[in-house]
């Protein structure tokens, strides 16, 4: 803990906002969808851009794994396997550009993405309409090389697949399983790039991520049992107010 503390300069509010991000990590992945928005950012403040998402990447792997275990029976794998390759290439999109900009346009890049998935999230709550979101390849492709790009850059691409598996016209539990499985594969696809490429995952980063274990653990727990008793409008309007002032935080 202490060699941790002084490698990132961790003060002891740091630390209980780190838990608190995994915690809310482990809720986004069972159930609570949205919530992660506001892990972004405020992980971006504590260790800067690039150095974020190395230490949100496993955090992320972790909580997949549970989402997986419970919601495994209900993939769509037609729908999955379309966008999937997509994706990869918006990762690898990601990775050159990632590589080729410093920290400060790295933070303003994420505070640019997490704003656009704000919008997103909002319009796919209050504006979407089913017919106008086509079931086409080009769709699927436009939308798994956005999200690929984003949840490289930022670990936002939550918005994005949203309204690609919306348009799929799902029903709720293969909505929330074909998501945990998209999910696993491509933040299992980012780990080695990130280790060799943008060498932002280190013995640090990893054993700061197992100390959190137990926050996502108990979070995963929270959303599938007793967050549904939070009234959904408020829930949503809570994400999106407390995300953007932390995403607009970023850019200062």
């Amino acid at each position: 803990m202490t060699g941790l503390t002084s490698t990132f300069m961790l003060s002891a509010p740091d630390w209980m906002l780190i838990i608190l991000c995994a915690m809310l990590i482990g809720m986004s992945k069972t159930g609570v969808p949205g919530v992660s928005m506001i892990v972004v950012p405020t992980l971006a403040l504590i260790f800067g851009g690039k150095q974020s998402t190395g230490v949100l990447l496993p955090i992320l792997i972790m909580a997949d794994v549970f989402a997986v275990i419970y919601y495994h029976r209900h993939a769509h794998w037609k729908h999955l396997f379309r966008a999937l390759p997509w994706a990869v290439a918006g990762l690898f999109l990601a990775l050159w550009i990632g590589y080729l900009i410093n920290d400060l346009q790295f933070k303003r890049m994420i505070g640019i993405i997490v704003f656009i998935s704000i919008a997103l999230m909002i319009w796919k709550d209050y504006g979407y309409k089913k017919e106008f979101t086509p079931d086409r390849w080009w769709f699927a492709a436009f939308l798994g090389i956005t999200g690929g790009f984003a949840t490289m850059i930022g670990n936002v691409a939550g918005p994005i697949f949203a309204i690609y598996l919306l348009a799929m016209h799902l029903d709720k539990k293969s909505y929330i399983g074909t998501t945990a499985w998209f999910f696993f594969i491509v933040n299992l696809s980012k780990f080695p790039l990130q280790v060799f490429v943008w060498k932002n995952i280190s013995l640090h980063t990893l054993t700061l991520d197992l100390i959190v274990l137990p926050a996502i653990a108990f979070g995963a727990w929270f959303g599938i049992f007793a967050v549904k008793r939070i009234p959904e409008v408020t829930y949503k309007w809570l994400v999106v107010v407390i995300t953007s002032v932390s995403a607009l935080l970023i850019f200062f």
